[in-house]
C-alpha cells in the first residue's frame, strides 16, 4: 500500500520525469517532490505550478527524506548522479531512473553496492518535443512502465514500486534489464536510427532547388517525424546500447539487401508477400497501450482552397473545446481543394473533432 505521507525526490526534471511529477500531484496532491534541476528557471516554474514543493539548489541531505529517488537526467549522467545521491540516501529509499538503456546504469549500481535499493525504470512514454515546459500528466496514462530489478530487489519493494506506477496511471511490466536493452533497441532506437537515415537520404539526393524537401510532406513526414528527437538522448543511446543497435541493423540491412534483390528481379509475388506481411503484422499490434514512440492523434479533412478557411475550422473547434496541437495545409494537391492535416493530443479531443467537423461539411480523407 502506498505511503499516505510519500516524498518522491527527482534529479533532472524534463519532459518525462516532470509528466511523473505532475502525474503524482494529480493523483496525490499530498506527495511532498522535492526536485534537483541544473537549470533554475525550471525549478522555478515547477514550483510556481505547485508540482514541486522543495526545489533544490545541489543535491544534499535534504533527498535523505525521500521514499523514491528518480534519476531523471540523461543516460550517462544518471550514472554519475548514483555517486552523487548515495551519501545521502536512506534504507527505505527506492532508487531508480527513467533512462531506455538499463544494463549500464544497472552495471554502474552493483560497482557501488547499490542493489538492495535500486529498480531500473522506463516509462515508455514521451514525444518528440522536450524540456519541462511540454510535460503533462497524461503522457504516462496507459503507457508501459517497465521495471528491471537487480538479484537482491526485494518482492516488497518491487510490488510498493509497481503500485506507484499503477498510480501515475501507467502499467507495469517487469522483464529483465538485458532484454529490455533488446526489446528497445528494436522497437525504439533501431527504428530513430533508420528515420535519421531517412531524413539525411533526401537531404544529400536533393536538388539545389530544394525540391525534395518542399515536397516531402504527409507520408515521408509521418515516418521521420521521431528524427525531430533530442540529438543529445539519442547520442546517449546509442552509446550505451551500442551492441544490440549494431546487431539488429546487421539484420535489417539483411531485409534491406533481399528486399533489393527482389526489386532488382522485378519480382512481383515477392514483393506482393513482403508488403501483404507486413500489412498483416503491423496491423495485428495492440493500439490500446503506448510504446516508447508515441502514436499521433491526426485527422486530415477537406476544405476548399479559398482564405479564411483553416481559420474557420480552427475556431470551429475552439468553441467546442477542443484543443489543437499542430495545423496546417499537406502541399501536395491534385484537385481544387486541400487537405488540411490537424493533430490533436490525445483520441477523445480527436474523435470528438472528426464528428464535428464532418457535421459541418468537412469530410475526412485518408
Amino acid at each position: 500500500m502506498i505511503n499516505d505521507n510519500l516524498t518522491c525526490g527527482f534529479i533532472g526534471l524534463g519532459l518525462i520525469g516532470g509528466s511523473m511529477a505532475r502525474a503524482l500531484k494529480a493523483k496525490r496532491p499530498e506527495i511532498r517532490i522535492i526536485s534537483y534541476t541544473p537549470h533554475p528557471e525550471t525549478s522555478l516554474k515547477a514550483k510556481e505550478d505547485g508540482i514541486v514543493d522543495v526545489a533544490c539548489d545541489k543535491v544534499d541531505e535534504r533527498f535523505s527524506e525521500c521514499d523514491y529517488i528518480f534519476l531523471c537526467a540523461p543516460i550517462e549522467r544518471n550514472n554519475d548522479n548514483l555517486a552523487l545521491i548515495k551519501p545521502y540516501l536512506n534504507p527505505k529509499t527506492t532508487l531508480t531512473d527513467i533512462g531506455s538503456v538499463k544494463t549500464s546504469i544497472h552495471e554502474h549500481v552493483k560497482e557501488l553496492g547499490l542493489e538492495e535499493q535500486f529498480i531500473g525504470g522506463h516509462p515508455m512514454a514521451g514525444t518528440e518535443r522536450i524540456g519541462y515546459i511540454n510535460s503533462k500528466a497524461s503522457i504516462l496514462e496507459n503507457a508501459f512502465y517497465i521495471l528491471t530489478k537487480t538479484e537482491k530487489t526485494s518482492d516488497e519493494r518491487l510490488e510498493n514500486y509497481r503500485e506507484l506506477v499503477e498510480l501515475m496511471g501507467a502499467t507495469p511490466l517487469i522483464i529483465p534489464y538485458e532484454q529490455h536493452d533488446f526489446i528497445t533497441a528494436a522497437v525504439s532506437h533501431v527504428p530513430h536510427v533508420i528515420s535519421g537515415c531517412l531524413v539525411n537520404l533526401v537531404h544529400d539526393s536533393d536538388s539545389e532547388d530544394g525540391l525534395m524537401k518542399m515536397i516531402a510532406a504527409g507520408g515521408f513526414k509521418d515516418i521521420t517525424r521521431i528524427s525531430s528527437s533530442s540529438p543529445v538522448m539519442l547520442q546517449q543511446i546509442c552509446l550505451t546500447n551500442h551492441k544490440n543497435i549494431s546487431t539488429l541493423l546487421d539484420t535489417y540491412i539483411d531485409y534491406l539487401n533481399r528486399m533489393k534483390q527482389v526489386i532488382d528481379k522485378v519480382d512481383g509475388d515477392g514483393l506482393m508477400d513482403f508488403f501483404s506481411s507486413a500489412r498483416e503484422y503491423r496491423d495485428s499490434f495492440n493500439d490500446l497501450r503506448r510504446g516508447p514512440i508515441q502514436k499521433t492523434y491526426v485527422i486530415r479533412v477537406d476544405i476548399a482552397d479559398e482564405p479564411g478557411n483553416i481559420a474557420s475550422v480552427a475556431t470551429l473547434l475552439s468553441v467546442n473545446g477542443i484543443n489543437i496541437k499542430n495545423i496546417g495545409i499537406v502541399h501536395n494537391r491534385e484537385f481544387e481543394h486541400g487537405t488540411l492535416s490537424i493533430e490533436f493530443h490525445d483520441d477523445k479531443a480527436m474523435e470528438k473533432a472528426l464528428t464535428l467537423l464532418e457535421a459541418h461539411g468537412y469530410p475526412s480523407v485518408d
